[in-house]
């Protein structure tokens, strides 16, 4: 039985997985690396094959659809005996199976629209699987009511269509035992899909509001699992969006899959300001992709609606049925032009509007009296409610009204159809009607050139294209509850070992040390930005020493740096990422930069003073050898989009001028060419080789993408021999995050903390102030 399916707890903690009752073959996948130590202690076999191939014959390629309902009918056999089930040839679950590879195995979870004795769970269970690919998930009656008609219905289904309540008493009460409920029914289909999955080879495609947390609790479970989610409802902006006090959680929910589709672009720039507004995340369009970056993970946004089931209608077209139908229907509304509804019954689908439109148009274009007609079909609601109850009654109220008023005998301009219709019944009504007519108050729009099997197909499409690199890349989950996120990192990244690089440090003769400062050895939330006296005293110590040098790369100005660190003789310095720069407390300051002409400046200011006015929160940090526009303090949408633009404006005045416009976060900068701390660390290294004292140990810390040039300079400088190959080579970012460095330390403490064991392992001497002619 489905719920017995794990009776071995070892094969459940193990991760051994047995799939429909056949044993598959398992991958190996590469070792969380988050102890201290050294990428050598990494053998060969999981440093280059980080993911083992499984032979085709052995695994199919199999999707799990997990939905709020199963694409099945069900209904009690005529003994009382058992249920007999059928497919639900109208559910878009079932017709999407036709854009997917003919090869590939289709299986669902999701729970029945009836209610099953738990005595009977387990047979149904098994039928549906054998019979069908189903797996049912089977959600007891409190949390289903609290699930579906309470938080679902009551709480993200308004919110969803704009609709903020008016009162406490009108909806406005937030209720946590809903939203417990919610994660509840999420975590009953979790447990589902984990019963079936093989996680290294299925695909998992999520659908609609109902499920929204579900990719937490299978990220979890599963780090490298392929999987996409589609929202089949609008996504609110963020000024609805920010009034539901769990929009964190499902946002961050929602993050954990790998791809997110929406119906339209609208949508999807509602869902990417609240991952920018409410969790400060980014996103970038490339090649006509979208994407958002989170912990070294790119989630795909993927726009399309879903449209129609063109072979489903063409084929229904031919059924005997639906022409018996439409010759019926041809002689009910002979002489008439029909106007055809199909609708939900529906708060938010403006049925009632349409009526009072009819209405409207017949009393102001009497010649339509007596010849237009109306027909509505409203399908059975699906939740239940005051709100539902109210808009019912106008709907009855109306449709009697209109009746009354312009109705003849042998014509009435509605006609009102409130009982589930067939499809073949609903193509015969689209045969007869002139047009159909539809009054949304905030859907989507299905779009009669899409097709569904297209849809589907280019959904999965995009959603192999965004989890390629699954099985290539390191990953593990931090965080708790709902803060969790899996971290994607290099294979060979790691945390630095503060022990073996203390002793690479004592064998070593010629150390280059490059210390960013913000974010590195200053947390960036500090108020003071002034390095405390520890700080002082390890980074003049390590200076102090005659085998060391050690540099200061920072983009903070030459002043603050040389009067921070105006005790550190020997300490070299390099300002502005490098266009200041000096190798001691006695020696002038280099300027770097290819030219020392600043009349782009005139050119350049003007420009970001319009945006700074334009744009409330920005401002403008003039520096000796650059510009920089700050719109941290911007609104999120505005700043960014301010940012893109003037970007896009400095390139282009700026494009005779000898001068470099780069963006970062929240900042938009205008610098010299030829400036950067890649180009600050290959002087170092250059300058080193040819004094006589090639680098034998480096250590580069840095905690920001300026750092990452320097990261990226070492291997260049180890190709082209101004670094040996011999070089023991750290390359350190602060946190764990993508990074071109291949260790981390978590933070600017353990940073300290590391410089510190260095220090103490180091033989500072008095400093001179004569230099000799060949020193550095």
């Amino acid at each position: 039985m489905m719920s017995r399916s794990y009776t071995n707890l070892l094969d459940l903690a193990s991760g051994n997985f047995p799939v429909m009752g056949q044993p598959r073959e398992k991958k190996r996948l590469p070792r969380v690396m988050t102890v201290p130590g050294v990428i050598s202690e990494l053998d060969d076999d999981q440093a280059n094959s980080v993911a083992s191939d499984v032979p085709s014959s052995i695994i199919q390629d199999r999707i799990i659809i997990v939905a709020n309902q199963l694409p099945v009918k069900a209904k009690r056999r005529p003994d009382n005996k058992g249920w007999s089930f059928s497919w639900d040839d109208d559910s878009l679950l079932l017709q999407l199976k036709d854009g997917l590879p003919e090869e590939m195995e289709v299986l669902y979870v999701g729970s029945l629209k009836v209610d099953v004795d738990p005595s009977e769970q387990d047979d149904v269970s098994q039928l549906l699987l054998d019979r069908f690919k189903c797996v049912p998930a089977f959600l007891p009656p409190d949390i289903l009511t609290k699930f579906y008609h309470g938080f679902c219905k009551q709480h993200l289904w308004p919110l969803f269509h704009y609709m903020l309540p008016f009162s406490a008493n009108h909806g406005g009460r937030f209720y946590r035992s809903l939203w417990e409920a919610y994660v509840a029914a999420n975590k009953i289909f979790s447990q589902r899909v984990i019963e079936v999955i093989n996680p290294e080879d299925d695909y998992v495609w999520i659908h609609d509001y109902h499920l929204m947390v579900l990719p937490t609790f299978l990220r979890r479970r599963f780090n490298r699992l392929r999987m996409g989610f589609f929202l089949h409802s609008p996504f609110p902006s963020s000024e609805i969006y920010r009034t539901l006090p769990v929009r964190e959680e499902i946002l961050k929910a929602l993050l954990n899959s790998d791809l997110i589709g929406f119906h339209t672009f609208d949508y999807a720039r509602h869902f990417l300001s609240c991952c920018s507004r409410m969790l400060g995340l980014e996103y970038q369009s490339k090649r006509g992709y979208i994407g958002v970056e989170y912990y070294g993970r790119t989630i795909g946004i993927k726009i399309m609606p879903v449209g129609i089931h063109m072979a489903q209608i063409e084929s229904v077209l031919r059924l005997a049925d639906k022409e018996w139908r439409v010759g019926e229907l041809k002689q009910q509304f002979e002489g008439k032009t029909v106007l055809l509804g199909v609708d939900d019954m529906d708060v938010f689908k403006g049925v009632n509007l349409k009526l009072l439109a009819m209405e409207q148009m017949l009393k102001q274009h009497p010649k339509w009296q007596g010849r237009a007609v109306l027909v509505q079909i409203a399908n059975p609601a699906r939740g239940r409610g005051q709100d539902l109850e109210e808009i019912q009654a106008e709907i009855t109220a109306s449709c009697k009204r209109i009746n009354e008023t312009f109705g003849q005998p042998g014509y009435e301009p509605i006609v009102f159809i409130d009982r589930p219709v067939s499809l073949s019944e609903r193509v015969a009504y689209y045969s007869v009607a002139e047009c159909v007519v539809l009054r949304h108050e905030k859907h989507y729009r299905y779009v009669s050139s899409h097709d569904v099997a297209f849809w589907s197909r280019s959904f999965f499409q995009d959603m192999e294209r965004t989890c390629k690199d699954h099985f290539r890349r390191r990953c593990w989950g931090i965080g708790l509850s709902f803060g969790f996120r899996v971290v994607a990192l290099d294979p060979n990244f790691r945390k630095l070992s503060i022990d073996h690089i203390v002793s690479v440090y004592l064998r070593s003769k010629n150390r280059a040390i490059l210390l960013d400062y913000d974010g590195t050895v200053m947390p960036q939330t500090s108020h003071n930005k002034t390095p405390s006296s520890e700080v002082i005293s390890i980074i003049n110590t390590l200076s102090s020493d005659i085998k060391n040098t050690v540099f200061v790369v920072s983009g903070r100005g030459r002043d603050s740096l040389a009067q921070w660190f105006s005790p550190c003789k020997k300490l070299g310095i390099a300002a502005e990422h490098g266009y200041f720069m000096r190798w001691s407390a006695n020696d002038n300051w280099e300027v770097c930069g290819q030219n020392s002409e600043f009349g782009w400046k005139e050119i350049a200011e003007p420009v970001m003073k319009l945006y700074t006015e334009a744009t409330d929160g920005s401002s403008i940090e003039t520096k000796e050898s650059a510009l920089v526009w700050h719109h941290r303090d911007a609104d999120p949408g505005f700043g960014s989009s301010q940012a893109k633009e003037m970007l896009d404006h400095l390139e282009s005045v700026l494009a005779n001028e000898p001068v470099t416009v780069k963006s970062g976060q929240f900042i938009v900068e205008v610098k010299p060419q030829g400036v950067s701390k890649g180009v600050v660390a290959e002087k170092i290294f250059t300058t080193m080789a040819e004094s006589g004292r090639q680098a034998d140990f480096v250590l580069c810390i840095g905690d920001d993408r300026s750092d990452e040039e320097m990261f990226e300079i070492i291997s260049s400088a180890i190709s082209s021999g101004v670094l040996s190959s011999n070089t023991s080579v750290f390359a350190c970012t602060v946190g764990q995050k993508p990074s071109k460095a291949k260790y981390y330390l978590d933070d600017p403490a353990e940073v300290v903390n590391m410089l510190e064991s260095l220090a103490e392992a180091s033989d500072p001497e008095p400093f001179s102030d004569t230099r000799s002619e060949d020193s550095i």
